[in-house]
């Protein structure tokens, strides 16, 4: 499950991968090859992948409908080992493959998403 916006979804999350990524204001090697860098911070992004939506398709169809929502940011409530955290951030890439189409209905597999922070995690 994930919460979006405040919205639980209840679509499991088949996969997680998280990146810590250091972003600079400023990175310049001297002549003399020492690097000299100004960091703005470390963001926390995943890269998420949800179940196929043979159980729920309602429920699939509405977090494809969430993921995909034209808007700038997002409020996503994850976790790592410290347990649940919410940070705000945007959904990138994401995309689906259907598997089927039967009795006029998709059956869709692989939905995935990245989610990029729009902050640097603070402690």
């Amino acid at each position: 499950m994930i919460r979006i916006d405040g919205e639980n979804f209840d679509v499991p999350i088949t996969s997680v991968s998280m990146s810590a990524d250091m972003l600079d204001k400023y990175a310049e090697r001297t002549n003399d090859g020492v690097l000299h860098r100004e960091l703005i911070g470390v963001f926390y992004n995943f890269e998420l992948t949800f179940a196929p939506s043979f159980q729920n398709s309602a429920e699939y169809a509405r977090l494809w409908r969430k993921l995909s929502e034209p808007v700038e940011f997002h409020s996503v409530t994850l976790w790592d080992e410290d347990g649940e955290y919410t940070q705000e951030g945007y959904f990138a890439q994401t995309k689906h493959e259907l598997i089927k189409l039967k009795n006029g209905m998709p059956y869709w597999k692989s939905l995935s998403t990245s989610f990029v922070a729009k902050a640097p995690r603070s402690g």
